[in-house]
């Protein structure tokens, strides 16, 4: 399996068992583009973006995973609990034929939605694996 597909994976199953995430954004919630007919709270796996990092004895790479957390309400408030949630799942992915050697959570953007009027969030994951 490609090693965005693995980390994707197990990303997903991370966050749609995280319970606490699931009282915020509702039982399947975790798509990998805005859905159609589905009213926000949500997330989106907007871009899962992977660089080669070999090294002399073990392939690696390197993962950007970029994630909008929608939320229903005009106030940053929800979608900041969901990025909280969504840190705390990340750093428990476990990729199958993958080892995460260090996960860390790179920065998040909060904005509120011209169109829409929700706020959203943009929470940036960094993964290394071997």
């Amino acid at each position: 399996m490609h090693p965005i597909a693995s980390l994707q994976a197990a990303l997903v199953e991370a966050l749609e068992g995280d319970a606490a995430l699931t009282a915020l954004i509702g039982p399947g919630g975790v798509f990998d583009a805005p859905p159609r007919g589905r009213p926000a709270p949500y997330l989106v796996i907007d871009r899962h973006d992977m660089r080669q990092t070999d090294g002399d004895e073990a392939k690696g790479q390197e993962h950007r995973v970029l994630i909008h957390c929608w939320s229903d309400q005009p106030s940053r408030k929800l979608a900041l609990e969901m990025v909280e949630r969504v840190v705390a799942a990340g750093s428990d992915a476990s990729p199958a034929g993958l080892v995460v050697t260090h996960a860390e959570h790179v920065r998040t953007e909060t904005v509120i939605d011209g169109k829409t009027g929700q706020a959203k969030a943009a929470v940036m994951l960094r993964f290394l694996t071997e």
